[in-house]
């Protein structure tokens, strides 16, 4: 726990001050009464109850000054709390390899399942924009607070040819830019952005060994860098994975090594996931990452109700048990 104006804690020296002198009064009333002559007339006027009851109201008015005082201090606490702000571009791989179904029913219906549910759990101040990749990109949705649009472009998904991850990456910087400008005149300025990409195969255009290209996949991850947008990757699939292609079965295994490259060079996190309740998992770790941020915030208002009982509490036990307020 942090402190807004700490100085205020000083206050505690002068409630410690109290207590003491609480006790040293209580000693020399201890002393006066032993020099009461008449014991039998003292224990006739002072009723008898048990010695600790009579410092009942004092403790807690002292507590409650604790209390109260903490709070003057005005401590704070960290908290999560929905972000209002941010860009979250999702890139879906619908290459053919897609259609294999060592996920069921198909890594493609499951992705489908799985992106729509994230797209429904994110808070509803992040503007998510779709975009489809396979030999080329496409942007389906640009970047909105709209979930229904994003819902209706992911069932709409098709296969396609070839799988171009550095055109993906690259789409979605030029939409995060465009929507970026679109907010240039507004007082908070553009919001924070983020691509979450998944993918479950190897980059084929402009080759599988080209990610180092002018429109690779890694060049384009270094650009996301530059931009200061980290790039979430999805590796969906298993190692077993087949399709069936002019009547041979072709394996299409998933790739993690590139994948995890990507997010390692723009600071995103690399996931993996095997079956669409893994996939989903994912999601809803990422929605979380993405959809809430840590605040610190004042947290005083406990300690402010907790030392206002406190006080109730001493002067009605003063009343009750001394017919005086302490």
């Amino acid at each position: 726990m942090n402190f807004a104006e700490p100085w205020w804690l000083l206050l505690l020296l002068v409630v410690a001050a109290l207590a003491v002198g609480y006790w040293l009064m209580q000693r020399r009333r201890h002393r006066d009464v032993m020099r009461f002559t008449n014991l039998e007339l003292l224990e006739k006027v002072v009723p008898r109850r048990p010695n600790w009851m009579r410092h009942v109201p004092t403790a807690l008015v002292l507590v409650a000054l604790v209390l109260l005082t903490v709070a003057l201090a005005g401590p704070t606490a960290e908290t999560k709390v929905p972000r209002n702000r941010a860009t979250v571009l999702l890139a879906i791989d619908v290459s053919l390899s897609m259609q294999a179904t060592d996920v069921t029913p198909s890594r493609l219906s499951a992705a489908q399942v799985a992106a729509k549910g994230f797209a429904d759990r994110l808070t509803p101040g992040i503007n998510l924009g779709l975009i489809s990749f396979a030999g080329t990109a496409a942007v389906l949705v640009s970047p909105t607070v709209d979930r229904e649009p994003v819902k209706r472009a992911i069932d709409g998904l098709k296969l396609a040819e070839s799988t171009a991850t550095g055109e993906a990456i690259f789409a979605a910087l030029q939409s995060i830019d465009s929507f970026s400008h679109s907010l240039a005149g507004s007082a908070d300025g553009p919001p924070p952005a983020r691509i979450v990409l998944m993918s479950d195969g190897k980059q084929t255009l402009p080759g599988p060994d080209g990610e180092n290209e002018p429109r690779g996949s890694f060049t384009a991850a270094h650009k996301a860098a530059e931009s200061k947008i980290p790039i979430s990757t999805i590796s969906f699939g298993t190692s077993i994975g087949r399709i069936d292609l002019g009547g041979r079965s072709t394996p299409v295994p998933v790739d993690d090594d590139s994948l995890r490259k990507i997010a390692q060079i723009t600071g995103g996190q690399f996931f993996t996931a095997a079956s669409q309740e893994e996939l989903q998992k994912v999601y809803e770790s990422l929605g979380e990452q993405i959809g809430y941020e840590i605040r610190r915030v004042d947290a005083s208002r406990p300690w402010l109700a907790a030392g206002a009982i406190l006080v109730i509490l001493g002067m009605g036990s003063a009343l009750v048990l001394g017919r005086r307020l302490p």
